[in-house]
C-alpha cells in the first residue's frame, strides 16, 4: 500500500516537519526507543490534536522531548542537583525525568499535573525535529492508545493512517521499548516507569537506591494496568497446562518464545533472539506483538523473562499487555 503521508527522514523532510510543528501540525517521527506521535508542547490545540489522533484519555500526560538541557530548563521551575545529574550523563538518551513545570506548559499537556516529564531522545532525526521547530515537542508513542508502541514508519502508517500530516520514515527504533522514566522528590529517587535504560545504571552511577513509586498512577505515561497491548489476548507463559488448555478451545494460539529451539509439535511459534539476549528480546518485542495480530492469533503465549536490567522492563510490557497488575 502507498501512504501519502509517509516520507524518508531526509533533511528536507525534517525540516518540512518542523514547519508543520510550527504551523500547529501533528508530526510522527522516529526516536531511538519507539516512533513519537509530535506536536508543539505549548501549543494547547496542537497538543488536542495528539488525543484526538490516538483516542488518548485526557488523564494520561505527555512526555516532552527537547534539544538541550536549556530547553529544559524554560519548561520546568527549578531542576534539583540529582535530576541535572542524570541529565547530564544520560542525554540524549532513553531516559525521562519528572520536575515540577512552569505555569506556560499548558495542562493539557501534563494532563492537568504540576510536573512535566523531560526527555533529549538520541535519535538524530527527533533532535534534527526539535531543533529545526525550535519548538519542544510533546510526543506520546505514535500509535492508538492501548495498542502495541511502534518501532517502524509502516506501523504508524498502517494503525493511524491519514490522521498524521506527515510520518517521517527513519528506519527500525534501536531499542525497540520506551525510555525509562523516573522522578526525584524529597531525598529519593523513584522509578515511575521501567524501561531501555536499565535501572541498575542508574543506581551504580548515583551509588543510590531507585525506589517503587507507589503513589499517583498518573504521573507517568504507561501506568495504567492494561497497556502496549495487541488484539490478541496476551498471557504470560507460567506453565504449559495453561497453553494445551487453550489449544483446546481456541483455534490459533501460539508461543512467542525467547530463544530459538525446536520445540515438537508447535507450528505457531515466534522466536524473539536466537540465543536470549535481551537487548534483542526487547528490539523484538512489540514487533512481535505486531506479527501476532497479523497472523491472526487469538491467544499469544509469552515465555518470561528473568526481572533484572532490561528484563524489567520486558516484563513490565508483557504483564502490562496482559492485565496483570505490576
Amino acid at each position: 500500500m502507498i501512504y501519502k503521508n509517509l516520507f524518508p527522514a531526509t533533511e528536507e523532510n525534517i525540516r518540512r516537519a518542523a514547519e508543520i510543528i510550527k504551523e500547529g501540525g501533528v508530526v510522527a517521527f522516529p526516536t531511538e526507543t519507539v516512533y513519537g506521535l509530535g506536536a508543539d508542547a505549548l501549543n494547547p490545540k496542537a497538543v488536542a490534536r495528539i488525543y484526538e489522533i490516538k483516542n488518548r484519555p485526557s488523564f494520561d500526560p505527555l512526555i516532552v522531548h527537547v534539544c538541550s538541557i536549556d530547553m529544559a530548563r524554560n519548561l520546568v521551575s527549578e531542576i534539583d542537583d540529582i535530576s541535572l545529574k542524570l541529565m547530564e550523563r544520560f542525554w540524549p538518551g532513553p531516559l525521562t525525568i519528572v520536575l515540577p513545570k512552569r505555569n506556560d506548559v499548558p495542562d493539557i499537556t501534563t494532563a492537568g499535573l504540576k510536573t512535566v516529564a523531560l526527555r533529549m531522545p538520541a535519535s538524530q532525526i527527533a533532535l534534527k525535529l526539535i531543533e529545526f521547530s525550535e519548538r519542544p515537542i510533546a510526543a506520546p508513542s505514535a500509535n492508538p492508545f492501548g495498542y502495541v508502541s511502534p518501532t517502524n514508519a509502516i506501523q504508524v502508517a498502517e494503525t493511524l493512517g491519514n490522521r498524521v500530516d506527515i510520518i517521517l520514515d527513519g528506519g527500525k527504533t534501536e531499542f525497540g521499548i520506551e525510555s525509562t522514566v523516573v522522578m526525584y522528590h524529597e531525598g529519593n529517587l523513584y522509578l515511575l516507569r521501567p524501561g531501555a535504560l536499565e535501572v541498575e545504571t542508574i543506581e551504580r552511577y548515583l551509588n543510590l537506591k531507585v525506589l517503587e513509586f507507589k503513589g499517583n498512577p498518573r504521573l507517568s505515561p504507561g501506568r495504567l494496568p492494561k497497556h502496549y497491548s495487541p488484539k490478541a489476548d496476551v498471557r504470560i507463559l507460567n506453565d504449559w497446562e495453561d497453553y494445551f488448555k487453550s489449544k483446546a478451545v481456541y483455534g490459533r494460539v501460539g508461543l512467542v518464545l525467547l530463544k530459538r529451539k525446536t520445540v515438537f509439535g508447535f507450528k505457531e511459534v515466534i522466536y524473539l533472539s536466537e540465543d536470549g539476549d535481551v537487548k534483542e528480546i526487547a528490539y523484538r518485542l512489540f514487533d512481535s506483538m505486531y506479527k501476532v495480530d497479523r497472523m491472526g492469533w487469538e491467544k499469544a503465549f509469552f515465555q518470561r523473562v528473568e526481572e533484572v536490567g532490561l528484563g524489567r522492563a520486558i516484563m513490565n510490557r508483557l504483564k502490562k499487555a496482559s492485565g496483570i497488575a505490576d
